[in-house]
């Protein structure tokens, strides 16, 4: 698949892994729409990128009205779409699950698994109705999504959906050409390891430091995704630092 022409959009490319992807595919030849709750940072990830292949739409995917003008104004501005990164997700603060509160729980659950559901949807009606028909979705998921840490149970349970939201976005987009799949990170360098690096709960009760990786090379691993002719998929890839404890027994 060639990149010419390319569309994609990004979401939660405020920060962290988005913007890092944003920038490594818009090295690539594509034409990014960023998209996230903070319009500051957004600009900040278009000015890293070459701004004149970028579009700046705010967006909270927890609000399906919000979520239908991002991708009412890609198709408004560029006429497709030919990938969807759904990577904008929130974590609850660390605690026994019989502490949490509802609306802990909820904010996850909303954002981390109806979001992405909801920029499924519309992902869908553009790319199953476009010519030429097809377009790419990739899932950020996480290690999360098979194994659980310590007082984490809403994050846990919201990338264990989201691995089922990918299975069935791939049976289900076989029909239009549409390929999903998932990349499950672990540990990759950014505001979010911060306690990592600095130490943090092991499902033995004991405080560890953990390595993490460039974003670089996460962005790499999705690129690569992203890259491959329509006719190829991979369903499931983990990229994570080679000494984290996640294979294994500790």
């Amino acid at each position: 698949m060639g990149q010419h022409n390319k569309i994609a959009i990004v979401t939660g490319a405020g920060s962290g892994i988005g913007r890092a992807v944003a920038i490594a595919l818009c090295s690539e030849g594509w034409t990014i729409v960023l998209a996230g709750r903070r319009e500051k940072e957004l600009i900040e990830t278009a000015n890293a990128c070459d701004v004149g292949r970028t579009l700046v739409v705010p967006t909270d995917i927890n609000i399906p009205d919000s979520v239908k003008n991002l991708f009412g104004q890609t198709m408004k501005t560029f006429g497709r779409l030919d990938l969807l990164f759904n990577n904008a997700g929130v974590n609850a603060q660390l605690k026994p699950l019989e502490d949490l509160t509802l609306e802990e729980w909820q904010t996850v659950i909303n954002t981390n698994l109806t979001g992405v559901f909801l920029c499924t949807q519309e992902a869908f009606k553009i790319m199953k109705n476009q010519d030429p028909i097809g377009g790419r979705i990739v899932n950020n998921g996480s290690i999360s999504a098979h194994v659980p840490r310590p007082h984490a149970a809403p994050y846990t349970a919201s990338k264990h959906g989201v691995t089922g939201l990918t299975k069935s976005t791939g049976l289900e987009g076989r029909a239009f050409n549409i390929a999903c799949g998932q990349i499950d990170i672990g540990n990759a360098n950014s505001v979010l390891t911060r306690k990592i690096e600095a130490g943090i709960l092991q499902a033995d009760g004991s405080h560890k430091i953990e390595p993490t990786i460039s974003l670089k090379d996460v962005a790499r691993a999705v690129v690569y995704m992203a890259s491959l002719p329509l006719d190829t998929n991979v369903p499931f890839l983990t990229v994570m630092a080679n000494q984290m404890p996640f294979i294994g027994r500790g």
